[in-house]
Order: C-alpha cells, then structure tokens, then sequence
C-alpha cells in the first residue's frame, strides 16, 4: 500500500512531497500542448474581470486595473483574430464579479467596487448591444463566485460575503420582466470563494478555491445536474490532491484558487491561479475517467484572476496579475492546443 503524502507548496510549478520516496510533479517537463500567443487585449489590462462566450465570440467586462475598477466591455473575434469596444457596462465598475451566457444574450452580476459587495444583476444584448437591469440576484451581496449556464438557465454559486459560501441560485431568464432567482439545494463539498466552473453534457463542475481553514485546503470536486431531484443534485468525483493508495493522483498538483477553465473536445482544462504562489501549470480532466494529466504550462507569466472562454471548440487564456498584492495588469491573450507537441518558438 502507498504511503500518504504531506504536500509543502514550494512553488507554483512543483511540490516536494515527504514520504518513503520523492515523487516529482513538475510541469515543466510536459511537453503535450503548445500555446500559440493571439492579439493583445485592446483594453487596460485587468485582473478579476468577467468572461463568457458566444458563438465565436469571447467577451470581456468590468475587472481591475491595478488601480481602479472598470466598467468597458470588449468582444473578441476568434475567427479573425481582432478586438471590438462594445457598449460599456452600466452599472457600478467592479471586479471578482461572475457571469454566463445564455443564447445571445450575456449575464454578470454581484463583484466589489473596492468598498461594497454587490448583487445587482445585468443582462447584455449582443444583437443590440445594449444592457438591461434585471431581478437583482437572490443571495447575499458576494464577490469571487462563480456561473454558468445549462439548458437556458443560469446559476450563481459559491463566493465570499463576510463568510465562505456554497449556496447556489437559479436564474430563469423567461419568469417576469426581469427574470427570477430560486435557490437550489447547497453544494455537498466545502464553502469556498475564488473557485472555478465549467459545463459538460449538460452538467456543471465545481471545483479548486480557497476557505476558512486554508487557501490551499480545498481539494474536493462536486458535479451539479440540475435535472435530478433536490438532495440528489449534487455528486462528489475524485480529490483533485494525492490522498488515493492507487497511483493516478501521484503526481497532482491541482489544490488552487483564482484559477481559470475552459472545456474542449470533450476534455476540461484548469490553468494558471494560486496558493501560496502564483502557478502557470495546465491540468487536463478526462471525464470518461474522473481523472486530471498534467500538459504543458501556460506560456506567458505565472498568474491570478485570469479569465478563459471556449470558442466552438478553441481555448483561449488572457488577462491576470502576477500576484495578489500586485498592481501588474496583464494584457496578453493564449490560445492552447492540447494535442500539439510544444514548440517554444510558436509562441512569438
């Protein structure tokens, strides 16, 4: 039977591990996946923004400069590649709120404006480009949560309003005028803020952040199919840490928060964060599997508060911070390749 390990975290790209035997868990060494760098962000660089997608198109809103909270949104084109102002966000400029898409429209709400939490919730036409005020959202006052979308509802769930959350909303865009929340049963794993999400066949995986007890402590995965009764909603899959006797978690180095994920031909990435340091390693989850392969790190710096968005079937990685306390706001934007062997000169 293997031993336990303790992890000490020692740099965002690899951990010692204290047991009978070193095991190594550097991504350094991965050379599966090739990031290709894209069109710069034509925006001030920000970290903590809101992202989501629509068709082949990314969008880009509020966040922080380093300096001040922002209000501008900005689409990017995957197909040619370029940067277009939109309407600006009109209410209150904010970062570490959260957001998803539903059909053509785009949905964010809650965030901080650097004094005040906040659960105002805005919906953006892409066709008029115009934004609406909608129900302002149903739980506390929030920042760093998380959304998604599943089958033309959305969801808010997870965050930090003085306390650790898990509590989760439903939004139904078609109820009144202005749409209306209905709080689901809480997630099964542990509260947390900063955490990420990500949808798959109509079910939605919530996963990494950080708690009361540690920012580095939160090592369950949760997955929520809304179609299934209240109690039974939600289901624990495999630690994202090594505290298995099998060797599949060996090497894991997952435990993050303020990450970024995006899903592509049928395999979820995680990419960049934090816990204790800044990290730029790329975890892969195959989830025929219920199991994460380390691929090649993130090609630009080491980062947190990044954003993602996946683009019919293209991952793209942008924005961030090197640090917590940093007023370094970044502007760079990767598109990643999972099966392409790494070629450092591609990324010029």
């Amino acid at each position: 039977m293997k031993a336990k390990t303790l992890l000490i975290w020692l740099t965002g790209m690899s951990a010692l591990t204290i047991t009978s035997c070193t095991k190594s868990s550097d991504t350094e060494d991965t050379t599966e996946g090739n990031w290709i760098l894209r069109s710069s962000f034509e925006g001030y660089g920000r970290s903590e923004a809101v992202s989501f997608s629509i068709g082949n198109r990314g969008y880009v809103v509020t966040g922080y400069d380093g300096t001040k909270r922002l209000k501008d949104l900005w689409q990017y084109d995957a197909e040619y590649n370029f940067w277009q102002q939109k309407a600006e966000f009109p209410g209150t400029a904010r970062h570490a709120a959260t957001g998803f898409a539903i059909g053509a429209k785009g949905y964010i709400g809650t965030g901080s404006d650097g004094y005040n939490k906040l659960n105002d919730f805005w919906e953006y036409d892409t066709e008029a480009d115009t934004w609406t005020q909608k129900a302002d959202f149903g739980g506390s006052a929030r920042y760093s949560a998380v959304g998604f979308s599943i089958a033309g509802k959305g969801y808010i769930t997870t965050g930090y309003d003085g306390n650790y959350l898990k509590d989760i909303w439903e939004f139904d865009p078609t109820t009144g005028a202005n749409g209306a929340w209905t709080q689901r049963v809480s997630m099964s794993g542990e509260k947390r803020s900063g955490a990420v999400a990500f949808v798959y066949d109509n079910k939605a995986y919530i996963v990494t952040g950080q708690s009361n007890n540690s920012t580095s402590s939160i090592n369950d995965f949760n997955v929520f199919d809304p179609t299934k009764p209240e109690g039974q909603a939600w289901t624990q899959l495999r630690k994202i840490s090594n505290v298995s006797d099998d060797s599949y978690d060996d090497d894991y180095n997952i435990v993050r928060s303020k990450a970024v994920a995006f899903v592509m031909n049928n395999k979820a990435y995680i990419s960049t964060g934090q816990s204790g340091s800044v990290y730029k390693d790329t975890w892969e989850y195959d989830f025929a599997t219920d199991t994460w392969k380390s691929k090649t790190a993130f090609e630009g710096v080491g980062r947190t508060g990044a954003c993602a968005f996946s683009l019919n079937n293209r991952g793209f990685v942008l924005l961030g911070t090197t640090s917590s306390t940093s007023t370094q706001a970044l502007e760079d934007i990767r598109e990643f390749f999972p099966d392409q062997a790494y070629n450092e000169y591609e990324d010029q």
